[in-house]
C-alpha cells in the first residue's frame, strides 16, 4: 500500500510584475500588476513504504514546491495528496510527528546555541520519551560522528558539521517519511560522500521513506533506483534510473589508447568520434553493437588499452531537459 499518493497536484503563485527603473517603482505604488505562475502542473505519483526516490529537475521545475505541499507547508490549488493517510495541509499533530523536511539552504538549529540545545528542544516539541530520546540521539551522533561538536555554537561549526546536526534535529523523532531538499548543497566532495552514505544507511536501517532532491547527479546515482524527473511543473519521467540509460542513451562510450597514431577517418567507420588526439580517442558506439565493434577494433588497430563505459547520468539528464522525448 502506498505511503504517499499524489493525484493531479496543482500549485500556482501570484507574482508581482514591476516595470524597470524609478518610474516603474512609482507606478507600482499606485497600480500593481500580477501574473499567475504555475509551479506544479497536474502531477500524479505514488510512493511505497521504504522507497528512496530521486526527485530531480532544473531550477524552477517545481521540486521544492512539491515537497512543501507534501509536508503541509503549502496549500495546493488543486488535486489530492495523502501522506501516511493524512492530508498534509491539515497539519495534524500526529502527521507532523511522523515526517521531517530538511532543506539544505535553511537551518532549524539555533544559531547562537550549541546543537544539543536544539536537540533537547525538539525532544520536548515532539514529546519523545527520555529513554528513547537518548537511544536515538546516541545512535545518530555515532552514525554521523559529531560527538565532539555537540557543545559548540552552531555559528562556529563548518557547513558539513552543521548539515549533520540539521539531520539529527530532523530525525530525533524517527520520522517515517523524510523529505530532503538539496541536503548536500555546498558540501565538499568528501562530505557529500559521507552524507550520501548516512542517508543510504538510515533508509536501510530504519526503513524510512525518503524523497531526495539534488542538483548533484552523483547523489541520485548512488542512492536512488527510482527517479521522478520534473520540468516546468510536469513529470516527464517516473521509473527506474537504469531504464533512463537503457531507453534514452542508445550508445556506450569506447575510450581507446593506441601504441601509434591512428587516422581519425579510420575511427569514424566504427562510431561517432567525440574526442581525438592521435594516440587517444573516444567513440560513441551503438549499445547493441558495442561488443562486436570493440572486437573488430582490437583486431584491426594498434590498441594498447580499451575501456567501455556508460554515458554519464549528468549528460543524459542534460539532454532530457534540452527537449528530447523520453516517453
Amino acid at each position: 500500500m502506498a505511503i504517499i499518493t499524489v493525484q493531479n497536484l496543482q500549485k500556482t503563485f501570484k507574482v508581482h510584475e514591476k516595470e524597470p527603473g524609478l518610474s516603474g517603482s512609482l507606478k507600482s505604488l499606485f497600480k500593481r500588476s500580477y501574473k499567475q505562475v504555475r509551479a506544479v502542473n497536474d502531477i500524479s505519483f505514488t510512493i511505497d513504504p521504504g522507497e528512496l526516490i530521486g526527485f530531480i529537475g532544473p531550477n524552477g521545475a517545481g521540486k521544492t514546491t512539491t515537497l512543501k505541499c507534501l509536508s503541509g507547508l503549502l496549500y495546493p490549488n488543486g488535486g489530492k495528496i495523502e501522506v501516511l493517510g493524512f492530508t498534509p495541509f491539515d497539519r495534524k499533530h500526529q502527521f507532523l510527528k511522523q515526517i521531517a523536511l530538511v532543506m539544505g539552504q535553511k537551518n532549524q538549529l539555533w544559531w547562537d546555541l550549541p546543537p544539543i540545545e536544539s536537540f533537547n528542544l525538539n525532544k520536548e516539541i515532539y514529546e519523545i520519551p527520555e529513554k528513547r530520546y537518548k537511544q536515538v540521539l546516541d545512535n545518530l551522533v555515532d552514525m554521523l560522528d559529531v560527538s565532539k561538536v555537540l557543545q559548540t555554537q552552531v555559528r562556529k561549526l563548518s557547513l558539513g558539521q552543521r548539515m549533520k546536526c540539521e539531520l539529527i534535529a530532523a530525525l530525533l523523532h524517527s520520522p517515517k517519511v523524510l523529505f530532503l531538499d538539496e541536503p548536500t548543497i555546498g558540501l565538499d566532495v568528501v562530505m557529500q560522500k559521507k552524507m550520501r552514505q548516512f542517508i543510504k544507511d538510515y533508509n536501510e536501517t530504519f526503513g524510512a521513506t525518503i524523497i531526495l532532491t539534488s542538483h548533484y547527479m552523483e547523489d541520485v546515482k548512488k542512492l536512488c533506483k527510482r527517479v521522478i524527473i520534473i520540468d516546468q511543473g510536469k513529470i516527464i519521467f517516473d521509473g527506474q534510473l537504469a531504464d533512463i540509460i537503457k531507453k534514452y542513451a542508445d550508445h556506450k562510450i569506447l575510450e581507446l589508447f593506441f601504441s601509434k597514431k591512428v587516422d581519425r577517418k579510420t575511427l569514424s567507420r566504427y562510431g561517432t568520434v567525440k574526442k581525438y588526439s592521435g594516440l587517444r580517442a573516444v567513440l560513441l558506439v551503438g549499445r547493441e553493437t558495442v561488443l562486436t565493434t570493440a572486437s573488430h577494433l582490437l583486431q584491426k588497430l594498434p590498441i594498447e588499452d580499451l575501456n567501455i563505459d556508460e554515458p554519464a547520468i549528468e549528460d543524459i539528464i542534460r539532454e532530457i531537459f534540452s527537449g528530447k522525448d523520453i516517453s
